[in-house]
């Protein structure tokens, strides 16, 4: 029995992560409660388990006396010196409890406390094991849809994705392998409840990190992200390396890095951008892929105004604001956006201090020719093509 008890705790430690100490001591509690249910009392009840065979030993201290007033508590004289003679009166006698004596009611109610403790082990180290992994991504199987959400699976356990972390126009089916971001875990009597993301931005960031090795190593790092979940996403890198391009790092050879995560998030265009400290050069890089003439920025409000070419205003812009609104979520900025004939008109050229005669507007016009319609590439569609 101890053998087969033995590895049953082996099997259960590494299929269920819970330590064989705690199944041990639950054990141990299960004979004591055993005993309480079947004698009333356990005050001097002892239960030791050998946890390198589980053998173990069950036995009850009693004292000798003249008279006995508690069987449980104490035995006479008499019937401590049939087991020893030397036993006296105020001495301690060990009696050994067979646990075979015990009734059926106790033994299931013993049973009962085993299983218990093993399903709260069990609850505790899944929670464990995903509580580590919050903020994260992982990659999932999905199940099935119940109402308009979506049951995940994890490995060991089930995750949701609500309706609102799904990205509009992805389609789900049943037995497909797809990366999420875990939003939350919580700790509940029924196990851990797992919410999780098509949407966050993190999950665009993870998995960067995945791909690009500069990322891991900490040579190049993701400053901001800001992103519309199945359109468009915006990014700011940095180097920590001089002699390492942050953005030529995460575009990858032909291409290959950002194309990885385009795929994994089903097309998304997505913009890398160099980071910089000074908030006008950052709105400027922010609002690629449009030329920018000049900005102003003031730090204590929060706000900046950008001067454009005319013709790439509604580059600048963007289908529906989407530009504009990406670069203000990037850099923390409210952004103001107007073209050069704008400005001209509002003098907002003099009033910002600038020379109206912008000397690479000529380099403007070459490009307006090379591009008439005005239309971004994607950056893994850049870097690709070169």
């Amino acid at each position: 029995m101890s053998k087969e008890l033995l590895e049953a705790l082996n099997l259960l430690e590494k299929e269920k992560s819970i330590s064989k100490d705690t199944l041990l001591e639950a054990i141990e509690n299960s004979l004591l409660q055993a005993c309480k249910n079947h004698f009333g009392k356990i005050d001097n009840v002892h239960v030791h388990i050998d946890p390198n065979t589980c053998d173990f030993e069950l036995y009850a201290e009693k004292e000798v006396v003249d008279e006995v007033h508690d069987n449980m508590l104490e035995i006479s004289l008499e019937k401590a010196r049939e087991l020893n003679k030397r036993y006296q009166l105020g001495d301690m006698v060990r009696i050994d409890i067979k646990s075979k004596e015990f009734g059926r009611i106790a033994t299931q109610n013993a049973k009962n406390v085993i299983l218990q403790k093993i399903r709260e082990e069990e609850r505790k180290s899944l929670y464990n094991e995903y509580y580590q992994k919050e903020k994260d991504i992982v990659t999932g199987v999905v199940q099935r849809y119940f109402g308009r959400n979506i049951s995940v699976n994890l490995g060991r356990v089930d995750a949701i994705l609500n309706e609102n972390e799904q990205v509009k126009g992805e389609i789900y089916k049943p037995t497909e392998h797809i990366k999420v971001y875990i939003l939350e875990v919580k700790d509940t009597t029924k196990g851990p409840k797992i919410l999780v993301s098509r949407t966050h931005p993190d999950l665009v960031k993870r998995l960067f990190e995945l791909e690009v090795e500069e990322i891991q190593k900490g040579i190049v790092e993701i400053k901001a992200i800001s992103r519309e979940a199945g359109s468009r996403t915006k990014m700011a890198v940095a180097s920590n390396d001089p002699n390492v391009d942050p953005v030529g790092a995460c575009v990858g050879m032909n291409g290959a890095r950002v194309n990885a995560v385009v795929e994994e998030l089903r097309g998304e265009k997505i913009d890398i951008i160099n980071w910089n400290d000074n908030p006008a050069l950052l709105i400027e890089n922010a609002l690629s892929p449009a030329k920018v003439i000049c900005v102003s920025s003031d730090e204590e409000e929060k706000s900046a105004q950008v001067i454009v070419p005319d013709y790439q205003l509604s580059l600048a812009i963007g289908k529906e604001g989407q530009n504009a609104r990406l670069a203000a979520r990037l850099t923390g900025y409210k952004i103001d956006i107007k073209s050069e004939s704008q400005a001209r008109e509002l003098g907002l050229f003099e009033e910002l201090g600038y020379d109206s005669e912008y000397e690479g507007y000529d380099e403007y016009e070459e490009d307006e020719a090379e591009n008439p319609d005005g239309f971004a590439e994607d950056v893994s569609e850049e870097e690709t093509e070169e």
